[in-house]
This record gives structure tokens, sequence and C-alpha cells, in this order.
């Protein structure tokens, strides 16, 4: 009998997905948005000032270190793949992880991949709707970013 993707693991690998697009499209407020009952950690483990909690956190912390082109893009893709997710239904929580890799081509940088990593993500359910509680981001290979990053 082949294994059905179940409506919650459905609902949270669009979530995933939907991060990508919103922040290739340069809606951060829609990035933001995401984390209204959740956080992002840019370090495992790491100090209160790399935790970016709810959509206002979060939105700074994207306008901090992401170059928004004339075009309202950052000119980026991030691609996300391997996605994994644990779905505890009647706990209304999850957890997963995913690879990402993003690529960029701006008018300086010809098409490349620029960074690839990982994320380990939570979930948790609130009135029927599935949110990131937490993503924590690990960078594995770093290429070009000076056109991505303002740091």
């Amino acid at each position: 009998m082949p294994l059905v993707m179940s409506d919650s693991a459905q609902a949270i690998t669009n979530l995933v997905y939907t991060y990508a697009e919103l922040l290739d499209a340069g809606d951060l407020d829609g990035v933001a948005a995401l984390f209204t009952h959740g956080r992002i950690c840019g370090v495992e483990n790491g100090p209160p000032e790399t935790v970016f909690a709810g959509p206002e956190r979060v939105r700074q912390m994207y306008d901090m270190a992401t170059r928004i082109y004339s075009d309202g893009t950052p000119k980026t893709k991030h691609n996300t793949s391997n996605v994994q997710l644990y779905v505890d239904d009647d706990a209304g929580t999850a957890h997963g992880k995913a690879y990402y890799c993003v690529t960029q081509a701006t008018p300086d940088l010809p098409l490349q991949v620029i960074v690839t990593g990982h994320y380990h993500d939570t979930f948790h359910r609130v009135d029927g709707q599935w949110w990131f509680d937490s993503r924590t981001m690990f960078v594995d290979q770093v290429g070009d970013v000076s056109q991505h990053l303002k740091f």
C-alpha cells in the first residue's frame, strides 16, 4: 500500500516552500508574517541577539541582511529540497529538516550558486493552521554572497 502524505504534512510542506517563494519575491512582510507564532534562529543554541521572534523582529533581520534591488527582489532563487517531516497531529506539533541551495544573478554577478545549507524547523498548529515555531539556519557552503547580503 503506498504511503500517502497527510493533510498536515502537505500544509507544512507548503509552508516551507512558501517561505522561499516569498523571500525570492522580495516580500519581506510576507516572510515575516510566517513567523507570527514563531522565530528564526540564526545560530543553533546561539545568544539572544541571534534569535528573531515574531514578525517585527524577523522583518528587521531581513532588512538588516538582505539586499533588495530596484525590481523589489533580492534576485535570488531559494531552492528547497530533501524535506523531511515528522508530524504529531494529536499534539499539533511537527519538526523537520530541509536543504536549501540559493542561486543569484545580478547585473554584476553571473548566475551562480551563492550558498547552500540546511534548515531545522519546528512547527505548531494554531487555530487549525500550521505555523513555523522555529527555523534554525545552517550554512554548509558559501560562494560569493556580496550581491546578496549587506554585510
